[in-house]
Parts: C-alpha cells; structure tokens; sequence
C-alpha cells in the first residue's frame, strides 16, 4: 500500500523522468542490451566538490562519448529504496587510475615489440580509465511543494565510493536538468543544449536535442553581460534577448526597452537577419529614432532644436568641436562658457541675474543664426524677447550715435550684438560696459567669450559650427520626453545612431540614459514603479564602462543603483578585462561567446567561479552562436547553440 501512495505522489513529478529513466537502464542490464545502456561507471572517488569515475571504453560508446564539459548525473546503487535525487557532475578531464603506471608500462613494452596483436584479456584491462568531474549540486524534490523540484549547489552528504553509479542523461533528464528551474511564465526558447563544439556523433548514436529556455524575468531590472569576438554572435542574442521581452510581455506591456543602435542592425532590414531588423519584426512594438532616414525604415528625427535647448546642444557643439581638434584659445572660451536652459530662466529670483541668464541665450542664438541654423522665429520669441534691453546710453555709443535700430528679430540680434563685440575689443575699459549701479561689468567673461566667437577679430567664428546643423531639427521636439512616454507604454525605442560622429552617439546614450534614470527615481520616490521596467541596451560597453575613471557618471549609477529603480541593463563588449570591475562583480546573466585571451578567461572566472572549468573550452570553441550561459535561472553554466533571431511570423512582415 505504502509503495502505492508513493507511486501515485510521483505520477505527475518532474523526477517522474529520473525513476523511468533508472528503471530502462535495468531492464536493459536484464535483457543485456548493453549498447542501448546509458551506465557510464562507477565512483573511484568521492568528494564535496569533484567525483572521479571509473570508466571504460564499451561504456563511453554506448553513451554516444564522454566529451568533456558534459553533464553526467550521479545516482546511490539503492535509488529505490531512497526518494528520488541525482548529483549533477560536469566532466573536467581524464583522471589517473591506480593502475595508470602499469598500463603505460604495458603500451611501452607493446611498442617495443612492434604492438602485436592484443589479446583480449590484456585489450580488456588497458579500455579502463578515469574520468575526474566537478559537482555542480543535486536535484530533489521541493520540500513544501509536491510538484516541483529543487536544485541545490551542494552535496548534503556523501557515502563511500562503491555505493553510486554515473550515467548519462539521456533528452528527458537533460530538459529537467537545463529547464526545469527556469519559471514557464516568461519563457522563450533560445536554442539547443551543445555540449561540445564538435557535431560529430558516434554511429548510431545521435547527439542530444533538447530545447533551452530562458525566463525573460531574469532580464527585468538585472545586469546582463554579453563577451565574445566579433562576428560570434553576440548581436544575435541581444535580438533575441529583446525579442523575448517584446514576447513575453505582449498583455501587460511592463517592459519598455531602449537600445542604442550604433551599428543601424536592430532599426533597419539587413542581410545577416534574412532582410528583417527587429524593427520590421516588430512594428507595432519598436518606434525609431534616426539621425538620418534610413530609405524604407519609418522613423522619427533624433535631432535636437539646438534654439530651444541651448544648455544641450552647447554640449553637442562643445564636443564635436573638441573631437575636431579645434584648440584656439577664443574657441576654447566658448566651448568652456555655461550656457543656462529656458527653463532654468522660471527659478532665477533675482531680476539682475535672470536677465544676465536671458542675454547670455541671446548671444547663444545670436552664434546659431550667424551659422545658419534654421529657426521658427514666430515660435521662439514666445519663449524669449529677442531685445536684449541694453541702455540707451551704450546702444548709442555702439551704433555710432546712430538711431539704434529696433531688434525684433533674430538677424537684428546679431547686428546688435556683432556691434557690441566690437566695440567691448576697442573700449574695453568704457565706463559704459558698467551697470549703473553696482558698477559691476555687463559683460561677464562667459558672455564676452560668447561674442568673441560671433565676432572674432581673426578666425572662422560661427562659420566652423555650420556643418552641424545636420543635427538641427527647427521642428524637432523633446525626444527625452517623448521617448521615457513611450518606455511607460512599454514599446522598444531603437535610436539608429549609424554613421553618427562618437561624440554625439555619447551625447544621445549619456542624455537618455540620464533622463531614464532621473524617471524611474522619481517613479520610485512616487511609489509609482509597481510591475513595470525599463531596459537599456549599450554595446561597445568597455567605451561607457571603463575600467577606471570617473565612477561617478550616470553609467556608474545605472550599474550600481538600476536594478533598486527597475531599470535592467544588457551591454556587451568583447573582453571582460576592460569593463569596470564592481559592474562584473554585479552582473547577474552572463553570455559568453569565443574569447581569445587568457586574461579575459582568467578575468571571468574570476569574477564568477561558475567559468572556471570551461576556460579553456571557451578559448579554443570559436563556433558562430555557441554560448556559455549562467542567469538567474539557470544555477550552473548551460553550453548552448544559439537560435537565428527570426520575426514570429515570416509571412507577416510590416513595414
């Protein structure tokens, strides 16, 4: 009765599959179909941490080969007399036997005499060997819940040596032991367990086929690092990666994702994805923002109206000037003035500061308009006057007491300001460029470097800022706004920053980043940020993560402080020895492709001792899409070929 009950307990078990599996491998042993067997050996010794394994060659045949890196399962002679359990082992490498020096003894005597033909007692003792593995932990029933399975990293106790025997897993047990710890809610399926990077199987025995999922939920408000050479793959899961969030949260709309596409792959159709781009995948879900149309990619303007921010798009022009070398010391002053928002114009109190603040934007604007910057005046000067409002007293001793003319436009601001740059170069000292009252100057050193640069008395001036206007947009909105809405709503924004100068990729990833990050604080502050998450994605990581430096930038902050705001993180770089040291520490998914350097392998294993034994795998595997991975769900290291990043259905492609 009592075997009864247990029976019937285990009818609907995962480690249903473990009790049928054993009972196969003895009915073979009854029946003597060896070669359908799945024995490996049995246990020479036993430890906390590795197992060595007797084995021998008839017994790696039959299991199809004992490469290493495999998955073995370690299981008490009297499984049925105990509740169901296994060991998981990985293989390491070959093991010495007690008999190791004899057998060497006996192949060099063989060799002396010209290896005759083996007999078969000898060929029979010189096929056994030794396999030495790591334990990875064990599997076990769910003490509180009837249904479901445990995995522990440890052992809770070893007996003597001869009282275990080792098999290999066949398909049922490998999907238990790779999938049955990922949660089914979230679940997308990223390829097929590979255990080896070789594909060639033994005859008759194929190799194994078992699906590997992830939970989508191990990417939400977590660090996920991608390391691997070029061309290995590494874009390929990010697609995926991106794909199983826009997947897995088709109903509630919880993720919004932000990918920084610096090489124009995930916003537009490209070969390598069969003419598709996540983008097309996805139509409804991904908005694009470009600097420049891409023909056939619907996207909207990641341009900034440099009139209406001029605090930011100071920044742009600071750097673009900077990565172009420009070193004049009157060009220096002017990428090196503050200039204030508009909206920092609404918290200045004291009325001789504001409009210290409103004229220093006109002279800004004053340099945009010399340069040709396109502008909606109409629109503007809703926001500001033009008219600086100098005395009547300096306006006329610059106009050459001329009739000043009246400023009501942008051009009239330049002439008014073109004629006070001149004037401050030949009267420097004019009691006129003093305010009446305190005495102190009208204009400030930022402001005279401002008006330098308009009107130099050598040098190209505006005229070296023309060029960038390309990244002027008149009618170009808050795309920092427009894009964190469309985060909320939970849509992928791809920001195609291809062919961008570096300087402005670093402006667009350092000024969204923030304005997420400054978002889901104050949604965090509200008590606002309920189930919902925001995901970044950089690549070229090792630029925005270095290894030293300045650790406070927002990159710093995202890797240190997003997973407590929801904001998740995949970044990928090819070598683990130039990221920042506390963000590998802090990485919970790791993907790894081919690395071609000992110090990267060393630099991985140290950071996460899951790698250790697969550094010398990862070195010399360079196959295309085979990936080592570790996440949150998956509590050892799982080898897997990656799926082609493919649209859900291939006859529905919108544009």
């Amino acid at each position: 009765m009592k075997d009864f009950f247990e029976k019937a307990a285990m009818q609907n078990h995962p480690l249903r599959v473990l009790q049928e599996f054993l009972k196969q491998e003895k009915d073979n042993e009854q029946a003597k179909r060896y070669d359908a067997m799945r024995f490996v050996g049995y246990v020479l010794e036993i430890g906390y941490d590795t197992v060595t394994i007797i084995t021998s060659d008839p017994f790696k045949i039959a299991v199809g080969g004992v490469p290493r890196n495999s998955l073995l399962i370690m299981v008490p002679a009297n499984y049925d007399t105990l509740p169901a359990h296994f060991t998981l082992l990985r293989v390491l490498e070959a093991a010495p036997t007690p008999l190791t020096k004899e057998v060497q003894q006996t192949y060099f005597e063989l060799q002396k005499k010209s290896m005759p033909e083996l007999d078969v007692f000898t060929q029979s003792e010189l096929q056994w060997g030794a396999l030495k593995s790591a334990v990875l932990g064990m599997f076990y029933p769910h003490p509180e819940k009837s249904d479901a399975i445990e995995f522990s990293g440890d052992l809770s106790n070893f007996v003597s040596a001869h009282k275990y025997r080792v098999y290999a897993p066949n398909d049922e047990l490998l999907n238990l032991m790779i999938n049955s710890m990922v949660p089914k809610d979230n679940r997308f399926l990223l390829g097929e367990l590979r255990l080896t990077e070789c594909r060639l199987p033994l005859p008759n025995k194929p190799l194994p086929k078992v699906p590997v999922y992830v939970s989508a939920r191990d990417f939400m408000g977590t660090r996920t690092a991608m390391f691997g050479k070029t061309r290995l793959g590494k874009s390929n899961v990010v697609k995926l990666i991106a794909q199983s969030l826009i997947e897995t949260t088709k109903k509630t709309k919880n993720v919004g994702q932000l990918i920084f596409d610096i090489n124009g792959e995930y916003a537009n159709d490209n070969p390598q994805d069969n003419s598709f781009s996540l983008r097309s995948a996805y139509h409804d879900r991904c908005v694009v923002y470009a600097l420049t149309q891409k023909p056939g990619t619907q996207s909207r303007p990641l341009k900034l109206n440099f009139y209406e921010h001029p605090d930011r798009s100071h920044r742009v022009l600071a750097d673009l000037l900077q990565a172009e070398g420009r070193n004049s010391i009157y060009v220096k002053a002017f990428l090196g003035a503050e200039i204030p928002s508009l909206e920092l114009l609404n918290t200045i109190a004291d009325h001789g500061e504001r409009k210290r603040a409103e004229r220093r934007i006109l002279m800004y604007w004053a340099v945009l308009k010399k340069a040709g910057f396109d502008v909606n005046e109409r629109a503007l000067s809703d926001k500001l006057r033009f008219d600086p409002g100098y005395s009547q007293n300096l306006r006329s001793l610059i106009w050459k007491r001329q009739t000043p003319p009246r400023i009501n436009s942008l051009s009239s601001l330049v002439e008014e300001f073109d004629m006070i740059a001149k004037f401050i170069r030949e009267e420097p000292n004019h009691v006129a460029l003093r305010s009446s009252g305190s005495g102190e100057t009208l204009f400030r050193p930022d402001d005279q470097a401002i008006l330098n640069f308009l009107n130099p008395s050598a040098g190209a001036g505006p005229a070296m800022i023309q060029r960038f206007r390309i990244y002027h947009d008149r009618n170009a909105g808050d795309f920092s706004k427009e894009i964190i809405k469309l985060l909320d709503e939970g849509f992928t924004v791809i920001l195609d920053l291809s062919n961008a100068n570096p300087e402005v990729m670093n402006y667009f990833s350092e000024e969204l980043s923030a304005a997420v990050f400054v978002h889901q604080v104050d949604k965090f502050s509200n008590n606002q940020l309920e189930n919902h998450f925001i995901q970044l994605y950089f690549e070229e990581a090792h630029n925005l993560f270095p290894l030293s430096g300045d650790v406070t930038t927002i990159y710093s902050r995202l890797a240190k402080e997003g997973a407590k705001y929801h904001i998740g993180m995949v970044y990928s770089t090819q070598s683990p020895t130039t990221i920042n040291k506390d963000l590998l520490a802090q990485t919970e998914n790791f993907f790894v492709a081919h690395l071609a350097s000992q110090d990267d392998v060393n630099m991985l294993a140290k950071v996460n001792i899951a790698y250790e034994s697969l550094k010398y795998d990862i070195l010399q595997a360079k196959t295309v899409g085979y990936i080592r991975m570790l996440t949150r769900s998956h509590r050892f290291v799982v080898s897997f070929q990656a799926r082609k990043f493919e649209p859900p259905n291939l006859n529905v492609k919108g544009k």
